[in-house]
């Protein structure tokens, strides 16, 4: 009898165990292409193995010890609770995001208002808020042209009318005005490339990582454009690094003196989101 499911996977999860890798990503790709629940698997795995099931996973195993992600391998990524199509264009959408994505709705109906999601990438959070809230006119903006592709289809696969536009920061949106500014933006400072994961160095796109100024360039730039577009009582809801809380508060509490600026920590207790409000709220 020749290999079974589970002895080839056992083997390849170990042989990245060794390499200092995440010897689970082999089981989570293979399950993925085969569209296989865990209970498929429990079902499946002492079967013998096809020869193309083998391959397959050698040739998977081939990328993800060279760091290259397990998503991008796929062609999609999860987030909240929609899948997003992504490619070396785009970031991987991450759990933290999906927090802000969150906290958006909950403090927010679903009444008409302008929304614009800076740096958007794969869509993710533009695409998740207008899902939720169709009452939403909610406008989509990037530097890369091929980034907004990928947005765009994922736009098209989940049935959400954004409005896509190409460009730098806020400039696409002239003199309109805007209810909500969000925006997962390049924070990452030069200094901390070391600390990155090499998945990320290596393969994720640079200029959505990468900010002057110790990351925080593009902070700068949206807290004055913002100045001139923000209605008075909008909000603006930004991720930012976990050592960034304090100069993005004070930042964007020096440009809007009347409004209430606050750093808000993500589930893992690290500051992760600066959320600008219109008036003192509770919590």
């Amino acid at each position: 009898m020749g290999n079974r499911y589970f002895e080839v996977l056992e083997r390849a999860s170990s042989f990245l165990e060794k390499q200092g890798k995440e010897g689970h990503s082999i089981l989570f790709v293979f399950l993925e292409r085969k569209g296989w629940s865990k209970t498929d698997w429990l079902l499946h795995l002492k079967e013998e193995i096809t020869s193309e099931d083998e391959q397959q996973i050698n040739e998977d195993l081939e990328k993800l010890i060279q760091n290259y992600p397990p998503q991008y391998l796929l062609g999609n990524s999860d987030f909240y609770g929609h899948r997003f199509m992504v490619n070396e264009h785009t970031l991987i959408p991450r759990p933290e995001t999906e927090e802000l994505v969150d906290r958006c709705l909950k403090e927010n109906p679903n009444k008409q208002m302008t929304v614009v999601d800076v740096g958007t990438g794969t869509g993710a959070i533009a695409i998740s808020l207008k899902l939720d809230r169709p009452n939403w006119q909610v406008t989509a903006i990037d530097i890369s042209e091929e980034a907004l592709q990928v947005a765009k289809k994922n736009a098209e696969q989940l049935k959400a009318e954004v409005c896509f536009s190409h460009g730098d920061a806020l400039k696409p949106m002239k003199e309109q005005k805007i209810d909500i500014l969000i925006s997962n933006p390049p924070y990452i400072s030069n200094k901390e490339w070391d600390l990155m994961d090499e998945s990320v160095r290596t393969f994720e796109p640079k200029t959505a990582l990468f900010a002057e100024n110790d990351g925080l360039a593009i902070y700068q730039r949206l807290a004055e454009e913002a100045k001139k577009l923000l209605n008075p009582d909008g909000k603006i809801y930004l991720e930012i690094g976990f050592q960034q809380g304090e100069t993005v508060k004070q930042l964007f509490q020096q440009t809007f003196p009347q409004k209430q600026v606050k750093v808000a920590q993500d589930l893992s207790g690290n500051d992760r989101m600066v959320i600008i409000s219109s008036k003192i709220e509770e919590g």
